[in-house]
């Protein structure tokens, strides 16, 4: 249930606004207690995920003014916090999931400061397990974290066809904490390419079908996380998924391939196909397989498959369950946030409730 403040009383709390506009209260709180085995340096593990349960636990503010024609200017601030401690995720940022302003109209969106980029939008649709405990993050932990701090984003939407892009001149100023942080806050004097970002997306949505492309180049800078400790390395992605509707259910499938240029090159390749089916209007079942090829250093398998019952449309509970099957030369995690021994096969299981307001 979203709540809604009048303007006076946004402006009683700090705030100014004109007729015609309003804030909206957000979030989701999702946890619940997991368990994988083969838990580095040894035995297994059973707790509460402080990365995310289904989704990622987080609240926010969204505001919007109606400027006539059309036209609309918004904010959007959004925490992301650790439901078993009640700390701040996101590199400890008070508002790391988003912290931008915009205006809105008939040619599309124009979005100023922290914000999702390209590489995020691109896999909504394809990726049926998303950003949960057992998802694709254990290959990259990248793509559910793609923002970009000091970023300029458009975003539009014509008869079907989505184009977007971001730019950033500095993309990322928390410091190395967190899930992908790296350091690299750029805005450098006398070096243009320090930490910048840009992303690009082009997308088709049919009735019941759709497809969409991408492209993610970041630069690295003096001081940043390795391997991008300068401005003249870099690390792309390209990510080219769809997605196909019949009735109850939805297929969606996807490949990502991550370059990155610094000292030494490397090159992986990420698969995944899956599918979601409504057995009835409460219940419904996910499945997805993601197959993983590091180049010269083998690969890894990811099944995962998870089960969602709905009380309302606001509570949820689930239960979810991957396993990881581990090459000779890789040791990835099956849930996120999580440890594995090298070489090891790995089953993880959590079973959690969601509730949205």
């Amino acid at each position: 249930m979203k709540k809604h403040w009048s303007a006076a009383l946004f402006a009683a709390i700090g705030g100014t606004a004109a007729a015609q506009s309003n804030v909206t209260l957000y979030g989701i709180v999702d946890t619940g207690v997991q368990y994988y085995n083969h838990a580095a340096p040894s035995g297994s593990l059973v707790g509460m995920p402080s990365l995310t349960g289904e989704l990622p636990s987080r609240f926010g503010l969204k505001g919007t003014e109606d400027l006539g024609s059309g036209n609309k200017a918004f904010f959007v601030l959004e925490n992301g916090f650790a439901t078993d401690t009640g700390g701040f995720n996101n590199g400890g940022r008070l508002f790391g999931r988003a912290a931008n302003v915009g205006v809105s109209g008939l040619y599309g969106t124009l979005t100023l400061g922290r914000q999702m980029n390209m590489s995020m939008l691109v896999l909504n649709n394809a990726d049926v397990i998303g950003p949960s405990i057992h998802s694709m993050a254990s290959f990259d932990n990248y793509l559910p974290n793609a923002r970009s701090d000091n970023a300029i984003g458009y975003l539009g939407q014509f008869a079907g066809v989505t184009l977007g892009g971001t730019y950033s001149f500095g993309r990322d100023g928390a410091g190395p904490a967190g899930p992908s942080g790296t350091n690299c806050g750029g805005e450098v004097p006398g070096n243009a390419l320090a930490c910048r970002q840009y992303t690009a997306l082009l997308a088709y949505d049919g009735a019941n079908y759709g497809v969409a492309a991408s492209y993610d180049v970041m630069r690295g800078g003096t001081g940043a996380s390795a391997p991008l400790t300068s401005s003249a390395y870099t690390d792309s992605r390209t990510i080219v998924d769809g997605y196909v509707k019949f009735g109850a259910g939805k297929v969606g499938f996807g490949w990502i391939r991550r370059n990155t240029a610094a000292v030494e090159h490397s090159q992986s390749d990420l698969y995944f196909v899956g599918g979601t089916y409504a057995l009835r209007p409460m219940l419904s079942v996910d499945a997805q397989v993601s197959r993983y090829v590091l180049s010269d250093h083998g690969g890894a398998t990811l099944l995962v498959g998870r089960v969602n019952y709905a009380f309302s449309k606001r509570t949820t509970v689930y239960t979810s369950v991957g396993y990881m099957l581990n090459g000779e030369q890789t040791n990835l995690p099956v849930a996120a946030g999580g440890t594995v021994g090298a070489g090891l096969n790995q089953l993880g299981a959590m079973v959690g409730v969601q509730h949205r307001f």
